[in-house]
């Protein structure tokens, strides 16, 4: 959960700020308490601020732990000047927040800062009523999701293993860019790494991952040719390899080039992604490492903020396919659905009953195992950054993830590549809509709706939001 940080704002003048204080502080209170109860870490400054020295010293106080997201509480007509020094003082993201009061002109208050605010371009966000009601707090744990996601990209490493794949301008950034409007660092790291350290993985840990998949997954279909044994204790080892990378060189996520040096000549990383980008893999628990395939940039990136969001797992995959009869999308990738989207259970072996290792095709010469299943029916928000003219937006839509009988499964999924994993979504907008100017191959998701968290990051971010059909009102540049 986030770590927020909570100033009061009260009016400038004595005599009413003593009048009104004990009201100030019975408010501060609810919220920082509702806070709580929903799992957040509350930060509150010493005094309720009601001169511009106390703006700027407070403001100080509460910056200086780094909150992920700091709101300034107005219950009451606060002098505007206030919160504009206090923001001074936040360089993170920020809030304004006001309950409904008939009695208090706190929205008053918050309306004369917010637009002193735009004045000066500062960016932040607003949400305002009785704190006690469900959709307020959620409206303030949302930005609290936006602001966690956008913080942690700063200071962040991302590992580029290999160049860019086939030939995709879609999936190099400028690192130049992703440091000055991210806070990204990207280490650059050569696919020759997973080679040369995969030999030197320790033999009996491999059997036995090897062993925990023929036990767990619904099969393994060795075909003696494209997955035996040996291939897939090469793609285990590789995984090992990428562990080690992360660790070595402090890797927050990652993506891996793999097409065609590797799967034309070592093994996919089919089963590298799809536990990198699972809660768990043989070994037990741990924590998801977004890993892009193909080397995807704007993918990591992107999942790396629905991971921040959502605190799950994140779907990549091919926009491959529209059945314009059923109007669903076929979302195929060769390498990384995480198994956890087969039943997004938080047992392992609950999502692997449904997951199959099947031989690659002849897309991949050097072999392995592709890890096939089909993703869990449910509500899903949809998102992908893409570039512009050099300027970066953020596609968003809404839509479901559907699962329909095994025979209709099995006959829409033999339409496209068969071993790969599928997921087939419906999304609330038309099909001319995303294919007139959806601007990827690649699309990514969470489970619920997050459409607020990501108007949010946008606007934290400087980013142009693009919502697609029920998501759209975005503001397009």
């Amino acid at each position: 959960m986030a770590r927020i940080g909570i100033l009061t704002m009260s009016d400038g003048r004595g005599f009413v700020h003593r009048d009104v204080e004990g009201f100030c502080r019975k408010s501060e209170e609810r919220l920082a308490s509702a806070l709580r109860e929903a799992g957040h870490e509350v930060v509150r400054a010493r005094e309720v601020v009601w001169t511009n020295r106390l703006a700027v010293s407070e403001a100080r106080r509460v910056a200086d732990a780094r909150p992920d997201l700091t709101v300034f509480n107005i219950p009451v007509w606060a002098f505007p000047h206030f919160s504009l020094l206090a923001a001074a003082e936040t360089p993170g993201p920020l809030l304004l927040f006001s309950n409904v009061d008939p009695q208090y002109p706190g929205m008053v208050g918050m309306l004369a800062a917010a637009g002193g605010l735009d004045q000066v371009g500062r960016t932040y966000g607003r949400a305002w009523g009785d704190v006690s009601e469900p959709a307020v707090l959620a409206r303030l744990e949302a930005h609290a999701r936006a602001a966690r996601a956008a913080n942690g990209l700063r200071g962040s490493t991302f590992g580029r293993i290999g160049g860019r794949p086939m030939g995709m301008y879609t999936a190099v950034s400028n690192p130049d860019q992703w440091m000055q409007k991210f806070g990204v660092d990207v280490e650059e790291i050569d696919q020759w790494e997973l080679v040369r350290r995969s030999e030197g993985v320790e033999a009996g840990k491999v059997r036995r991952a090897r062993e925990w998949l023929e036990e767990h997954a619904a099969g393994v279909h060795y075909d003696g040719r494209q997955l035996t044994p040996e291939l897939l204790e090469r793609q285990i080892r590789s995984y090992y390899a990428m562990r080690e990378l992360i660790e070595e060189w402090n890797l927050d996520f990652s993506g891996i080039k793999a097409q065609p040096e590797l799967t034309t000549h070592f093994c996919t990383m089919d089963v590298t992604e799809a536990f990198l980008n699972d809660p768990y893999d043989w070994d037990g628990e741990k924590e998801v490492h977004v890993c892009a395939t193909e080397a995807d940039m704007d993918a990591a990136l992107t999942m790396q903020i629905l991971k921040g969001i959502s605190e799950t797992p994140v779907l990549f995959a091919d926009v491959r396919h529209h059945h314009a009869d059923r109007d669903i999308w076929d979302l195929v990738n060769s390498g990384q659905h995480a198994t956890w989207f087969a039943e997004r259970s938080d047992d392992p072996a609950e999502n692997l009953r449904r997951v199959h290792l099947y031989p690659e095709g002849f897309y991949f010469p050097a072999g392995g195992a592709s890890v096939h299943h089909l993703a869990a029916p449910g509500e899903f928000t949809f998102a992908r950054l893409t570039r512009k003219g050099g300027r970066y937006r953020m596609h968003v839509l809404k839509g479901s993830f559907e699962r329909y009988d095994e025979a209709t499964n099995e006959e829409l999924m033999r339409q496209s590549t068969y071993e790969w994993p599928h997921a087939f979504a419906r999304f609330e907008a038309a099909a001319d809509e995303v294919l007139s100017r959806y601007g990827s191959n690649h699309i990514h998701a969470v489970p619920g709706d997050r459409v607020q968290e990501l108007r949010a990051v946008c606007e934290l971010l400087d980013i142009d939001y693009d919502g697609f059909g029920s998501a759209g009102g975005g503001e397009k540049r």
